[in-house]
């Protein structure tokens, strides 16, 4: 994970370019997350651990709700940036630096809910790397608590392995920000080129390698079934407003 390390502590100062408003964004996401919570049973007096918290996305704007939120991440310069934005948002937020195979050891406690939001998971590259995550998500989830996680929808996007994905531009024509990705495929993983090009204050460029496995939803569901795990779902970016497919599943 030392390359998944590396791609977000370069990435963290910049990681709110990728978005159009980045506050509203957090604010948005949490109230999916919200909603997906209380169909589940969940109070917003819950304990939640964001495992792979990145800078704060929805760690923040969970906290913004009530939750009593703890954020764990394996890049210190992310977790640099989610503690800057808790803070000046005025938010308590405890933060550790953890892998997310790790937790158990690394975080401990126990939660009423667990997410790894933004395709996190697919980051580990193999189903042995994976299942070893599931467990140690299921070590600090409480019997009868929740997991929950969105991945890309890899199930379409491997019928057709695209080689980049659609250019996102915010801002004025003046102080525009373009962010795209190109991704290079190796059977069932790719290597992801993130560019950012910034015309805010002169024109910038930067770019950020990583790489990703094309996970199925089958393979995550079986293995939250084996894991510890039980009454495994998924719901589609069109059923819940998020941008990406949301599992979610109960601790046995």
């Amino acid at each position: 994970m030392d390359r998944v390390r590396s791609f977000y502590d370069g990435l963290a100062g910049e990681y709110d370019r990728l978005f159009a408003d980045w506050g509203e964004a957090t604010r948005r996401q949490a109230e999916v997350l919200d909603r997906i919570f209380a169909a589940h049973g969940f109070g917003r007096d819950g304990a939640v651990l964001d495992c792979a918290c990145g800078i704060g996305t929805q760690a923040v704007g969970l906290a913004a709700l009530g939750y009593r939120v703890t954020g764990s991440d394996i890049s210190p310069g992310a977790l640099a940036e989610a503690r800057e934005r808790a803070r000046d948002a005025g938010l308590p937020l405890e933060l550790r630096e953890a892998d997310f195979r790790r937790l158990p050891e690394l975080v401990g406690g126990s939660y009423d809910i667990v997410i790894a939001m933004d395709n996190a998971l697919p980051h580990l590259m193999s189903s042995a790397e994976l299942a070893k995550a599931v467990g140690s998500i299921a070590g600090v989830t409480r019997p009868g608590g929740l997991f929950a996680a969105s991945i890309r929808d890899y199930d379409a996007l491997l019928e057709t392995r695209p080689r980049y994905s659609p250019p996102y531009i915010n801002g004025p024509e003046s102080a525009r920000r373009i962010a795209f990705q190109t991704w290079d495929w190796a059977g069932e993983s790719y290597r992801l080129v993130q560019y950012i090009i910034d015309e805010t204050h002169g024109l910038t460029v930067s770019r950020h390698e990583c790489e990703y496995r094309a996970l199925r939803r089958a393979e995550l569901s079986r293995l939250l079934g084996c894991g510890g795990f039980g009454a495994v779902r998924w719901a589609m970016p069109e059923e819940t407003g998020y941008y990406q497919p949301i599992v979610t599943a109960i601790r046995e």
